[in-house]
């Protein structure tokens, strides 16, 4: 019964890290061939394991805080950008009857969602009290700002044609 409701979205999301594996495998193997060296070896079979060994390294890693800056604005802007993302993809739907949720405003939704993202880049420049973290900010700020305005175009455009905003 209710184990059956979870099935294609583990199957969702299992499929999705693996593709996501694979074309960070392949994207160090080709570059390292390109740049006529030899790629990542050591981590499993010709390297197949090594985007696995590098998030387990990223998740031990020490956290840097800034010894001037706020601590806590400096922390939460990273959070800000990745949960306003994640939660965009409540309203997508990834198959007939796989939508987390079907609301009639889905599309509206997910523009003003996704549009919280450049918040948490500008805060955490501002919260490091370095200007040029904060000029970093500022400009990776402008830069999602600036292609958010011709994806929500043609978000929109498709939405008309569909006369459909979930």
């Amino acid at each position: 019964g209710l184990i059956w409701m979870f099935i294609p979205a583990l199957t969702l999301i299992l499929g999705i890290t693996i593709g996501v594996l694979v074309i960070v495998w392949l994207e160090r193997e080709i570059s390292a061939a390109i740049q006529q060296r030899i790629g990542p070896e050591y981590a499993g079979p010709l390297g197949i394991l090594q985007a696995l060994a590098d998030g387990t390294k990223l998740l031990f890693k020490e956290d840097l805080l800034p010894s001037r800056g706020d601590i806590r604005l400096f922390s939460i802007g990273p959070s800000i950008a990745v949960i306003s993302i994640l939660l965009s993809y409540l309203v997508i739907p990834f198959g007939y009857r796989l939508v987390l949720a079907d609301l009639s405003i889905g599309v509206s939704l997910w523009i003003s969602i996704s549009s919280i993202a450049p918040i948490g880049l500008l805060i955490s420049g501002y919260g490091s009290n370095n200007k040029y973290s904060f000029s970093g900010g500022l400009r990776a700020a402008a830069q999602s700002i600036s292609y958010e305005i011709p994806l929500t175009l043609c978000v929109l455009s498709i939405s008309l044609l569909s006369n459909s905003s979930s």
